[in-house]
């Protein structure tokens, strides 16, 4: 009876999608064509126009590790794809943050995830902090789109998000049309760690898109303050080309 049961519903919600679809078909991201079947969230031709990293097959240090060499000491970084303004990659990364487009971030999370499954560094990573966002952007946008990401990676990988831990105790302004210096002073002392850090090995941090690293950077230096033997990775979905 159960496994009729169980049929009779998969059969019902395969019925009701279809009829959503015909209604409102859902449409790629970056194009608005509509998607096939086999299509998700961004249509095939738009996917091949995104300019993927391939860190995960990096045997030498890859340009996201250099960026951070100097700095805070890390296992390991990994980004998606470059982001290239004006492109495909830029529409991708506005719609998850501006345009409610949460579902996007979480496949896109889960696409690194697969990524990275047998990475030697990343496949012993034992739970996720996103970066935080403070509670009036929050508020505003719906969601963190960084928790977005990191529920992908953790359905892939089946381990904890630990984001409440850390606080963003400060509302700052965009880093987009700030200097190197203006992007560090605007996020320095913003994070705070709340009551004791959960005894994970190595946890990686989560975020959306990564120009100079100063966020992270400051994030990082946080944790390792309250859990110098923590061993901290960082995983985003685009890397700002220099």
């Amino acid at each position: 009876m159960s496994t009729w049961l169980s049929a009779s519903k998969n059969q019902f919600q395969l019925l009701k999608d279809g009829v959503l679809n015909l209604i409102f078909p859902e449409t790629c991201v970056n194009c608005e064509t509509e998607l096939t079947t086999q299509e998700k969230e961004v249509c095939f031709a738009c996917w091949d126009k995104i300019q993927f990293t391939y860190f995960e097959g990096f045997q030498e240090p890859s340009s996201l590790d250099k960026l951070f060499w100097g700095r805070v000491e890390l296992e390991g970084t990994y980004a998606l794809f470059y982001f290239q303004r004006g492109r495909t990659t830029q529409k991708l990364l506005h719609a998850l943050k501006y345009q409610f487009k949460g579902e996007l971030a979480t496949y896109l999370g889960k696409i690194a995830a697969e990524r990275l499954e047998t990475h030697p560094v990343f496949k012993d990573v034992e739970a996720l902090i996103p970066v935080p966002l403070h509670s009036k952007k929050a508020f505003i946008r719906g969601y963190n789109q960084s928790e977005k990401i990191a529920k992908g990676i953790a359905a892939v990988w089946n381990i904890p998000i630990v984001g409440h831990e850390v606080l963003k105790t400060k509302h700052t302004e965009s880093q987009t049309r700030k200097d190197q210096f203006q992007r560090w002073d605007n996020v320095s002392s913003i994070f705070k760690v709340q009551g004791k850090l959960l005894e994970y090995k190595h946890i990686a941090l989560v975020d959306d898109v990564i120009t100079t690293g100063a966020t992270l950077e400051s994030l990082a230096k946080e944790l390792k303050a309250a859990n110098p033997n923590i061993q901290i990775s960082i995983i985003s979905l685009a890397l700002a080309k220099s």
